[in-house]
């Protein structure tokens, strides 16, 4: 299989030329391209997020020996959520090359984290399945750089943290209320406020609920611990 300019020009942003070109490409086939004689990328990126945990355990164990897994969970969390590895799929721009139907096309698919999340996952797994797993490890250490060395000491989920403190003080668990929705459906933007039974409240904008959430958390949390 030949492969386009485009994936050409991916291959070299990548920092890795596939022996086999066709992995390369179901790695970039959203299921909403994929028909009988083609594959998607779903497959592959449940590979791949596999193989990028098992590299990220071990980066982060190389690089704290003296962490406990208490401390290492929430970082290895951090490094593979589905947002770290949009950002890494936006670096190498792997939009540019995603193959989508038109309904994803239209509504702004090359650009939504969800997608290229999947993407990056999918990508690690073809590199993986291409050349095996040193040159995944490679891959994956290269493109996350100094994310894992500078990866937060407190790396926690600001949800969990939230109700945690909550819980110790003997309050409910906190509430999350969309108070808000702008933008057009490709690119909404949400509003959610994080409000504990004491009253105390904090509100976060953000491209999805998720992210809205955590920020709101985050907020609420610096705030009622000073």
């Amino acid at each position: 299989m030949k492969l386009s300019g485009e994936l050409k020009a991916f291959q070299t942003r990548l920092g890795h030329e596939f022996s086999d070109p066709a992995l390369l490409v179901r790695a970039v086939t959203h299921s909403s391209m994929s028909s009988p004689t083609r594959d998607d990328n779903q497959r592959l990126e449940f590979l791949g997020d596999r193989v990028l945990g098992l590299v990220m355990a071990e980066a982060l164990l190389e690089h704290d020996r003296g962490a406990s897994e208490g401390q290492l969970a929430p970082r290895f969390n951090a490094l593979v959520r589905k947002e770290t590895c949009a950002e890494v799929a936006r670096e190498i721009d792997i939009g540019a090359v995603l193959k989508l139907g038109r309904s994803e096309m239209l509504s702004g698919g090359r650009r939504k984290m969800a997608l290229l999340g999947d993407a990056m996952e999918a990508v690690i797994a073809a590199v993986y399945r291409d050349a095996g797993f040193d040159a995944a490890k490679a891959l994956v250490l290269r493109l996350w750089g100094g994310r894992i060395t500078s990866v937060k000491e407190d790396a926690r989920d600001a949800k969990s943290a939230l109700q945690e403190w909550a819980q110790a003080r003997g309050l409910q668990p906190p509430e999350y209320l969309e108070t808000a929705r702008s933008g057009p459906d490709h690119a909404p933007q949400f509003t959610i406020k994080a409000r504990l039974s004491s009253g105390e409240a904090e509100s976060a904008t953000a491209g999805s609920k998720r992210q809205a959430e955590q920020a709101a958390a985050k907020a609420l949390l610096a705030r009622v611990e000073g």
